[in-house]
């Protein structure tokens, strides 16, 4: 229990039920039946919720793409497993053999959904609210720097870096419908992700402009999955 008091100490939160901490410390490889899943799923839900809340009053002027965007990138695996690893989480992780012979403790997805699961387990011991405090604190900084500027740049640009980096196939872009006369216009595109089975539909007042807001819903859903190979 003393590493458990360590890690609630980096937490900000004690549990009355320490249980629901171990469940959500135990990865499927070392449980099939009692392990983090349905909690993760639990915690994902609240924690785009209190992401998504603190975002609405910080940004005012945002529009819901760039909050959207902003999110995505709060929310995303990579910015979860960086969260976790300021809290030392992987040392505490319960892993099977398997996992521990190929450094599951270190493992961007892996933090990640430990990192929810805690979330969803503090969402059943306090409440949502004794959750959301905890939550905040543990995102205030980020949240302190993120603005919408920051994710507005060219999204077909970032799209296309994000899916060369994976060996996924490059997107397609279709106009699907062209509205009004010039030059006031609007254009209807998707953006397809062929070898993932996804598409994206966004308008705007140009076909540039349509296919870059596809583009960004593209991003913020691969982003928002935590996708990281």
């Amino acid at each position: 229990m003393d590493d458990l008091d360590r890690l609630q100490r980096r937490l900000g939160y004690r549990f009355a039920d320490p249980s629901l901490l171990e469940r959500a410390l135990t990865h499927r490889s070392a449980h099939r039946r009692r392990n983090n899943e349905r909690l993760e799923f639990l915690g994902d839900a609240h924690l785009g919720q209190v992401i998504a809340g603190r975002l609405f009053h910080a940004f005012p002027d945002a529009s819901e793409g760039q909050l959207t965007r902003m999110r995505a990138r709060l929310v995303r695996g990579q910015t979860l497993a960086e969260v976790a690893r300021e809290m030392e989480l992987g040392a505490h992780l319960v892993l099977g053999g398997g996992e521990l012979k190929s450094g599951g403790h270190r493992r961007e997805s892996i933090l990640a959904d430990a990192l929810e699961a805690i979330i969803g387990a503090m969402v059943l011991d306090g409440g949502a609210d004794a959750c959301e405090a905890v939550v905040a604190e543990w995102f205030e900084q980020r949240l302190a720097r993120i603005s919408p500027e920051a994710v507005d740049k060219d999204a077909k640009t970032r799209l296309q870096e994000w899916l060369q980096a994976r060996q996924h196939r490059l997107p397609d872009y279709e106009v699907r419908d062209i509205r009004g006369q010039a030059p006031k216009q609007s254009f209807d595109v998707v953006c397809r992700l062929s070898d993932l089975s996804v598409e994206f539909p966004a308008s705007g007042d140009s076909r540039r402009k349509a296919e870059q807001n596809a583009a960004a819903e593209a991003l913020a859903w691969l982003e928002g999955r935590g996708e990281s190979s």
